[in-house]
């Protein structure tokens, strides 16, 4: 079985998205584990069940700390757990910059409301007075503004007549509980998903100045330059050119350099079958562990060796400040 991703869930009460984390992770197939669920009250019920379940627990009151003291207790809870991932279920504290930095792109939160409409409390009531059709629940990244992260996924749940927010909670908390676990599952496996590599490829490829896509023999490709003399600086492959795996080739300097790399780290690099031979490096991108800043290094590197010499030249000048 596949090693699977180690979450911990932060809670502040009852905890019943933890709960539907916690039963999901009981399927043989689930990618994800619950190590560790952690409060800010050591009164909060969810941490019985928890416990009840075989999971490791941790509490500590935030009353007469500072936040970012009572973070930095909770952020080393977290990881003396081993836990990769933070999934907050309910966890009523308004977190400092430092430890949402610390856990950028690896903590997730659940919201009811079809995000960004109505962040912050009372999202049944506010759709409701606003005549919405549907409320919902959104999974999102954690980021310094409230409830502001990009949306993973989301869940919309019809509003009936007559409904009251208490009758609306009750539905939009079932489609919480569906949708957590899902986007959860999803989002711990992505590194190992051509679709969302490819994309971080592209968004890296296309910063560079002057680029555009351009499928080559039935692949992604990216060119610097005129529709006309464009150069191409990069390749995506996902079991193309009789290679296996996905993966991202690049211009190196020459077989000299290729050969350094290859003998540098084998597992992160390989000589690809149709452009090898022209010096071209493939760099591995589905081993789970890619440096994106690596990656983007190596697309600028690409770059500029294909480049206008007048994009260059700029650029030149301006590292030399």
């Amino acid at each position: 079985m596949k090693k699977r991703a180690k979450v911990a869930v932060l809670i502040s009460g009852r905890g019943s998205n933890m709960a539907a984390l916690v039963y999901a992770a009981k399927a043989d197939d689930c990618p994800y584990e619950i190590v560790l669920v952690a409060s800010n009250d050591p009164a909060a019920s969810g941490l019985k069940l928890a416990e009840a379940e075989g999971i490791d627990t941790f509490a500590h009151p935030h009353k007469g700390l500072k936040r970012a003291e009572h973070d930095q207790i909770i952020h080393e809870a977290v990881t003396s757990a081993g836990a990769e991932y933070i999934a907050l279920a309910g966890y009523m504290r308004i977190l400092s910059d430092d430890f949402v930095s610390k856990w950028q792109d690896r903590m997730l939160n659940i919201h009811p409301s079809l995000l960004p409409k109505y962040k912050g409390l009372d999202t049944y009531q506010r759709a409701l007075d606003a005549g919405d059709t549907h409320a919902g629940c959104s999974v999102h990244l954690v980021t310094p503004e409230l409830d502001d992260g990009p949306v993973l996924e989301q869940t919309a749940v019809a509003i009936l007549p007559g409904d009251t927010a208490t009758l609306l909670a009750g539905r939009v908390l079932i489609a919480e509980h569906q949708l957590y676990a899902s986007t959860l599952a999803k989002y711990v496996t992505r590194e190992a998903n051509p679709d969302w590599i490819l994309s971080e490829v592209r968004k890296r490829a296309l910063a560079l100045e002057e680029t555009y896509e351009r499928p080559s023999f039935g692949t992604p490709g990216w060119r610097v330059g005129s529709e006309k003399t464009g150069k191409y600086f990069a390749y995506f492959s996902q079991r193309h050119f009789g290679e296996t795996g996905t993966s991202v080739f690049v211009k190196t300097s020459g077989l000299d350099e290729q050969g350094a790399l290859l003998d540098a780290d084998p597992d992160l690099y390989f000589a690809p079958k149709f452009y090898g031979k022209s010096g071209w490096i493939a760099i591995r991108l589905d081993t789970g562990a890619t440096d994106w800043g690596h990656v983007a290094d190596c697309l600028k590197k690409s770059w500029r060796m294909v480049a206008p010499k007048r994009l260059t030249r700029m650029m030149d000048i301006a590292d030399n400040f």
